[in-house]
């Protein structure tokens, strides 16, 4: 990439950005538009477009953003969210006070020396046109052995101490916020109740659930309430949802008929269906009365499998509730039985985080599952990195109209040849990462993992591995060895290696470059203007919705997608990280990234988008761990660097590594147990009323197991006659 296409790139990314930052002003000042731009604060009974919509300005939202507070961001969506906020400002903040020692201190260093005029035989200049000029900014100037590299040693050491004391800051104030949370004197389901997996085989004579309620009545004798045994609900939950396809079905016949009355025509068209494949062959009849007869027989057949459900398909699992959260508290994280894989517990989620099919799977089938997905997962980062590499090499003009003759045409012409150079690598890169994240999330809950959250955050941590092997590292090393393959045939020992290495690291610089500004300037655009969701929304009002639940369907946005966006910003991380001191420019584009991102990200949070579920900040340690890899991945990427360099005190790099890894092992003992486990004293706080403990025990039982007649003899099987006492 020549250096005119690298500034049409970043002028083009950020005319974008403000087109897309107009076009939003414009569109979100529109009332018809507010479900769109606005669905947190309508699901809230909040005023949508508070501030006066006609007043609206292209940079409100920015002076909206900043003036909210971290308390604004916990109300409207949820502690999760105001600890993804915190990860935002710690980057931002390490990004900051690096670039203010390392552009003053390391540019005049690049720029005053000249290695790459002594390498090249004569000056580079760019009027030229060539992007190597901007090599004298980075350490591909400092001639080998230069005394000068005691400065980005010392650099190096300067980063990685900002981002140890800001990260220890980050998780103390991340504990505060959880422990604040989960104070509250607000009763929440989740914290009366623990899950209990691997329950052995119970005696003859003896029911599952009379086991389960016996075995905890004799350890926690005061405070056990009642316990509910999972089932296998695999054919009931069919039938449920195949009852609540119909009921949306009549409801959209109802709609239907309902707009077919005018006034020339009172009595309307009744609408029909014909009953076969997909609506396209079979009897026709009339819908209102079809479907009526489906739900009334669907009834009749869930009420049926409900009962077979509950006492023939028990499992070995269960949840058991308390009348006090400490002793439930306390119940999720102690030891109950001396065989590791036979009553082992953890602390209950949200009714709605659960994944009911995961709870039976036995310990060492899980502990199985898990190193299976991890060998899955191993030779998916393999085989995913030949592409990568590939595309990082071949997605060049170049090398297209090489083996593409027939684009020659298009690539004479002049302005479209710039653009092309300026994105074709790094949407190829963009589009070829989107088709991923759903297999790894797949995988996530294949090994067993028992709630949404969890599964959330293991298929991050996967997608953050994967993003920066091949990503990163492919990118880098593939571009590397594509450029100069020739060279290393010619001369293939290591020393040869190390040296186009160390020429050759800085130039990818460009690439990741121009890939952050894409990311950060076209990518919150179209985050801030939403004009893919608003296109969806109209079209499926105009064309398909016709009952009020349908509309809402339509334009519920989901939540922020963790599992993504996370690895995303993880990946960034990792590439300004490790050209902090290399390529010290680079810094300014990961400070646009994060403090653009915290601007966008603080505007969606409070009006868009509504959290799925609560973890209470669980993902903090997930996010500290790979911070830490991608700052030990920096360091050991400098060691190798300064070794390509020759630089004689290359060993003073080694401590860096070891130190970060103490820092991550000090952290996790003092901080981390408190996220696996809510601490007894916060638990402890007292509550506003009492719990209503029947509320809390059937906010746990499945939709498809519910009815509106909830009656505790439909759980006669389910409910032992130890539990029913006590419930009395």
């Amino acid at each position: 990439m020549d250096f005119t296409s690298f500034l049409t790139s970043l002028g083009t990314s950020f005319l974008i950005f403000l087109v897309l930052m107009i076009v939003f002003a414009f569109l979100s000042s529109k009332p018809g538009n507010n479900v769109v731009y606005y669905p947190n604060r309508i699901l809230k009974g909040l005023d949508p477009s508070e501030g006066g919509p006609k007043s609206r300005n292209p940079f409100s939202w920015i002076k909206e953003a900043m003036s909210s507070s971290e308390r604004d961001i916990v109300a409207m969506s949820g502690v999760d969210t105001a600890v993804y906020f915190v990860f935002l400002t710690t980057v931002l903040g390490i990004l900051v006070l690096s670039g203010v020692i390392l552009l003053p201190v390391l540019l005049p260093l690049s720029a005053t020396d000249n290695a790459v005029k002594r390498q090249d035989g004569k000056a580079q200049t760019t009027s030229k046109g060539t992007f190597n000029e901007l090599d004298k900014l980075s350490m591909a100037n400092i001639t080998a052995r230069s005394s000068r590299l005691w400065g980005f040693l010392i650099a190096c050491y300067w980063v990685s101490i900002v981002t140890f004391v800001l990260l220890w800051r980050a998780y103390k104030h991340v504990s505060w916020l959880r422990a604040e949370a989960l104070k509250s004197p607000d009763v929440r389901p989740q914290q009366f109740a623990i899950v209990v997996r691997d329950i052995p085989n119970a005696t003859q004579g003896q029911t599952k659930k009379e086991q389960v309620d016996t075995y905890f009545k004799a350890i926690y004798p005061e405070a056990f309430y009642r316990s509910m045994i999972v089932t296998d609900n695999k054919v009931v939950n069919k039938t449920w949802e195949s009852l609540e396809g119909f009921k949306k079905k009549l409801a959209r016949a109802e709609a239907v008929y309902e707009r077919s009355k005018t006034t020339a025509k009172p009595e309307g068209t009744r609408p029909t269906n014909k009953t076969g494949f997909l609506g396209l062959i079979g009897e026709k009849v009339d819908s209102i009365d079809y479907y009526n007869d489906k739900i009334n027989e669907l009834v009749t057949k869930l009420e049926s499998e409900q009962k077979v459900t509950l006492r023939e398909k028990q499992q070995d699992a269960a949840l058991v509730f308390f009348s006090s959260r400490v002793v439930a508290a306390s119940a999720a994280q102690s030891l109950h039985a001396q065989m590791v894989d036979t009553w082992s517990v953890f602390d209950a989620p949200e009714p709605s985080q659960l994944i009911w099919p995961n709870l039976k799977i036995k310990y060492f089938q899980r502990e199985l599952r898990q190193y299976l997905v991890y060998v899955i997962v191993a030779l998916t980062i393999f085989f995913y990195m030949i592409p990568i590499t590939f595309i990082s090499a071949f997605t060049t003009l170049d090398n297209l109209v090489k083996y593409l003759p027939f684009i020659k045409p298009i690539v004479r012409i002049k302005a479209l040849r710039t653009v092309l150079e300026a994105y074709l690598p790094q949407l190829a890169l963009i589009i070829f990462l989107a088709l991923l994240p759903k297999l790894l999330l797949f995988l996530s809950k294949f090994e067993g993992i028992p709630t949404e959250s969890h599964a959330v955050r293991a298929a991050s941590g996967k997608y953050y591995y994967f993003i920066v092997l091949n990503v990163f590292i492919g990118v880098t090393i593939g571009g590397t060895l594509f450029k100069a393959f020739h060279r290393i045939q010619e001369n293939p020992n290591i020393n040869e290696i190390a040296s186009l290495l160390a020429e050759s690291l800085p130039g990818n610089a460009t690439f990741f470059l121009t890939y952050v500004a894409l990311k950060f300037f076209v990518g919150y655009g179209l985050e801030l203007s939403r004009i893919v969701p608003l296109i969806i929304y109209h079209l499926k009002r105009k064309y398909l919705c016709k009952t009020e639940a349908e509309l809402k369907e339509a334009w519920q946005p989901g939540d922020l997608g963790y599992a993504t966006r996370v690895p995303a910003d993880m990946l960034i991380v990792t590439i300004v990280f490790c050209y902090s001191v290399i390529a010290p420019v680079i810094i300014p584009f990961g400070v646009l990234y994060f403090g653009l991102g915290w601007l966008v990200l603080r505007n969606q949070a409070l009006k868009v988008y509504v959290p799925t579920y609560e973890s209470y900040g669980r993902m903090w340690p997930h996010i500290h761990k790979r911070v830490l890899a991608s700052l030990i991945l920096y360091q050991i990427t400098m060691f190798g660097y300064f070794g390509a360099q020759k630089f004689y005190y290359t060993p003073l790099v080694l401590p860096l590594p070891f130190l970060s890894l103490i820092f991550g092992f000090v952290c996790g003992k003092k901080f981390y147990p408190a996220f696996e486990h809510p601490a007894l004293e916060v638990a402890a706080n007292p509550l506003k009323e009492p719990p209503n403990m029947e509320l809390i025990f059937r906010s746990f039982i499945p939709p498809s197991l519910s009815s509106e007649k909830i009656e505790d003899e439909r759980f006669e099987d389910a409910l032992s006659s130890v539990s029913r006492r006590t419930a009395v």
